[in-house]
């Protein structure tokens, strides 16, 4: 039941691919951002951020259409050029740890809102009006809705035998990545491959959340009815047991006014604790959770009378920490907006957490398990949201690579 289109991808030239595409704009460190723009003239970039040279305020829907500009300018100039026919794409990501292979393709936007399309993570209102009026005046979108389908042997098979032959594209990055980019242009495999799809019942979305409701919002303005761009998704198709998840461990300036030792017997209601003292602790499983406080490493273990759970909700770790601690006891109730909680993907070391705490910024630290696939898939099953920052998913993509104009 899930619909999936081949799209004519504006691409780059195979010789300059390497220097056009970036990681998303939000990566970069300011003194990196400026190196790129003043030492790369053909990095994306400067289609993201037109107006680095003339740095006056400007309104937004007119920093937009400078954004359209640049993409035209490099349009003109044959760095990027489109695609003859329609095509789906497949995209193999191989970073340090991790190999990650999808398909590009657009999916539908009625799907979305049927609830075809499933979603796990809440939205903020104003973000998703911003990246609506971004993709309305700049014409594009060149970031990938992450979406995972269930594991299909056949599709599986299938992406193994595209991927033997010579890819479109294959560059490295500076991050010591490689990426591997296949054209799929043969009417009866796209057919082939469209039929597969429909006969899953549904898709689910890993990352892209804010994205994909601001092309919904796009799709019901569309006055265009033969501009069928605007009811379709940039998305990145890959199977569920290939994404990557990490925790987003929490750190906290302050105890809420607990002293350590009272602060503890709080947290002894609901769990079970051990003193690791000095040795680096990470939770093993579910319903563990490692802590830091005062330069000792403690393990808590939610004891059993709590482990009565009515929801898919009520038994994420991250609810339960919310729940048992960050709520109750260090009065923490907006996890996205509260000045006194701050984030750590699990791509870092559990050693991050300890030095940032005895830097003196923050006052105790949490570290989780990370959720797994099947959690995410029953919470959007269930209608539920995930609480802020509980995952932190790979792949992540290159802006630039594959763009799909509106």
């Amino acid at each position: 039941m899930a619909k999936i289109v081949p799209f004519k991808a504006v691409r780059p030239t195979r010789d300059k691919v390497c220097l056009v595409t970036c990681r998303s704009y939000e990566e970069y460190v300011n003194a990196e951002l400026a190196a790129q723009l003043d030492f790369n003239p053909l990095s994306f970039l400067h289609i993201l951020k037109p107006a680095y040279t003339n740095p006056e305020t400007v309104s937004f829907e007119k920093r937009y259409r400078q954004v359209h500009q640049k993409y035209e300018d490099f349009k003109n100039e044959l760095i990027l050029i489109k695609d003859n026919k329609p095509a789906i794409y497949i995209h193999k990501i191989v970073t340090k740890t991790h190999s990650f292979t999808g398909i590009i393709v657009g999916t539908s936007v009625v799907d979305y809102c049927n609830n075809i399309i499933k979603k796990h993570e809440d939205i903020i209102a104003f973000r998703v009006r911003l990246l609506k009026e971004y993709m309305k005046y700049s014409e594009f979108n060149t970031e990938p809705v992450l979406m995972t389908y269930p594991d299909n042997k056949t599709i599986e098979n299938w992406i193994f035998n595209c991927t033997q032959k010579l890819a479109d594209f294959e560059f490295s990055t500076t991050k010591k990545e490689i990426h591997y980019l296949w054209k799929i242009e043969d009417a009866l495999e796209i057919n082939w491959l469209q039929n597969i799809f429909e006969k899953t019942d549904n898709l689910y979305i890993a990352d892209g959340h804010h994205r994909t409701e601001a092309l919904k919002l796009l799709s019901e303005e569309n006055d265009d009815q033969e501009n069928t761009a605007k009811n379709h998704i940039l998305s990145y198709l890959i199977s569920e047991n290939n994404v990557k998840i990490y925790e987003f461990n929490r750190l906290v300036k302050d105890l809420n006014g607990f002293s350590k030792e009272d602060f503890i017997t709080e947290l002894e209601k609901n769990f079970i604790i051990e003193n690791k003292f000095q040795q680096p602790f990470q939770p093993s499983q579910k319903h563990q959770f490692g802590m830091y406080l005062d330069n000792t490493f403690y393990s808590l273990i939610l004891r059993k009378e709590n482990e009565v759970f009515l929801t898919a909700l009520d038994s994420l770790d991250t609810q339960i920490l919310y729940k048992k601690v960050l709520l109750p006891i260090l009065a923490i109730e907006d996890l996205r907006n509260d000045e006194r909680i701050e984030y750590l993907s699990g791509k870092q070391s559990v050693l991050e957490v300890k030095n940032k705490i005895d830097q003196g910024e923050f006052e105790i630290g949490f570290i989780l398990f990370p959720s797994n696939i099947g959690e995410i898939k029953a919470l959007a099953d269930a209608n539920l949201i995930m609480p802020p920052k509980s995952t932190y998913i790979e792949p992540k993509f290159r802006s630039g690579l594959v763009v799909y104009e509106l």
